[in-house]
This record gives structure tokens, C-alpha cells and sequence, in this order.
């Protein structure tokens, strides 16, 4: 598997971005937003989409909730895309929709070495083995969904760090994330920071 990770929309590299997306399609998975609702949630994941688009990606909306119970059919539909976008919101609603769906399983049996897992802020902090050092930003008690009223704090574990997006950025959440770097510190958790415009490939 191959990872773009971006602190903050596609990043500086959006032409390696679309290198690594290659002629296949993307999922764009948007559930980290689900704790929000109205048009804003809509106008954001349209925008989202737009941008992706702009840089000559072929995307589609991935809802995760269409899978809650159904990782067969997840893992299927993974197997159809060259790989997935996964946006910014609250981490620990991704995780929910994450683990109800089966994907945290899905993806590790993907058959194409080449998928591209990629995508910023929630949608790159939720790789950690544990997420407990972001609750200094996101709530970890939303439950937008019926039957979990439960903090998943196991994170996919697909990076062995914690990544700190929006460090010393022009972001709202910058200011927080020195709590979570200082939380990292004292709790030995290995983490790494992500300033606006910056991308970990691997």
C-alpha cells in the first residue's frame, strides 16, 4: 500500500498526489464530517470532490454507513478503486464509521499492492496504533451513529506514530495541537507534527 498524507487538503505535492492516484478511481470518504449536519457538510464534501477533480483525479463519494455490517462488500468495493481520500473532521467519529463498516479489516486485504491510502487531518491521524493523544482537539464523545456510544481509541495502525496535522498553521486547531504535542511528550507516545502544506509520502 502506498499513503499520501497531507496536514490540510491536498497539500504541496497534489502532482504526486495525482501520480500515485494514476488513471483509477478514488473513494472519497467523508464520514469524519458526519457529526455535522445541514448543507455545510454537503457544500464542504462537494468542495472536496472539486478539488480532487481539479488536479485530474477521478472521484467518487465512499459512504462508509452504506457498509455498516457489510465488510464483504466494502472489502469489494476497495478492490474495485485504485485507492481512497479520506477527509478531515473529528477523528474519533472516523474511527466509528471505520470499525462499524469493517474497513480498519478491509483494508489490510486489499489485493492490489499499489492502492493509495491518502487524504489529511482526521483522515491521516486515525493510521496511529492508539489515538489518545488527539483528544486535546477532537471530542472522542460524539456518537453520530445508532448502537456505539463507545471511544474507539484504537487507531488502524497502519503508521506506527501519531501524526499531529495543522502545526504552527494559519488553522483554528493549531493552537490545541501544542497540547497534543506536549500530551506525546509526557505520555511517550511517538508522533510526528504536519504543518499546513506539508505531505508525508510513503
Amino acid at each position: 500500500m502506498r499513503f499520501y498524507l497531507s496536514s490540510y487538503k491536498l497539500g504541496e505535492k497534489a502532482d504526486e498526489l495525482k501520480r500515485l492516484a494514476g488513471s483509477g478511481k478514488i473513494g472519497l470518504i467523508t464520514n469524519a464530517l458526519d457529526f455535522v449536519e445541514g448543507p455545510a457538510k454537503t457544500e464542504s464534501n462537494l468542495r472536496d470532490l472539486a478539488l480532487l477533480e481539479s488536479v485530474g483525479i477521478t472521484a467518487e463519494f465512499l459512504d462508509l454507513k452504506d457498509y455498516f455490517g457489510k465488510e464483504s462488500a466494502l472489502l469489494g468495493k476497495l478492490n474495485s478503486l485504485a485507492g481512497v481520500f479520506v477527509r478531515g473532521g473529528n477523528t474519533f467519529v472516523l474511527r466509528q464509521a471505520m470499525r462499524f463498516s469493517g474497513f480498519d479489516s478491509a483494508i489490510r486485504k486489499i489485493k492490489n499492492p499499489a492502492f493509495l491510502y491518502s487524504g489529511y487531518s482526521a483522515g491521516v491521524c486515525v493510521l496511529a496504533p492508539n489515538l489518545r493523544g488527539l483528544a486535546q482537539v477532537d471530542n472522542p464523545n460524539i456518537f453520530p451513529y445508532s448502537g456505539i456510544k463507545e471511544t474507539v481509541w484504537e487507531g488502524l495502525g497502519l503508521v506506527d506514530y501519531l501524526i499531529l496535522p495543522h502545526f504552527k498553521s494559519n488553522h483554528p486547531e493549531s493552537p490545541a495541537i501544542d497540547l497534543e504535542v506536549e500530551f506525546c511528550k509526557k505520555n511517550k507516545i511517538p508522533f510526528r507534527t504536519l504543518s499546513d502544506g506539508q505531505v508525508i509520502v510513503l
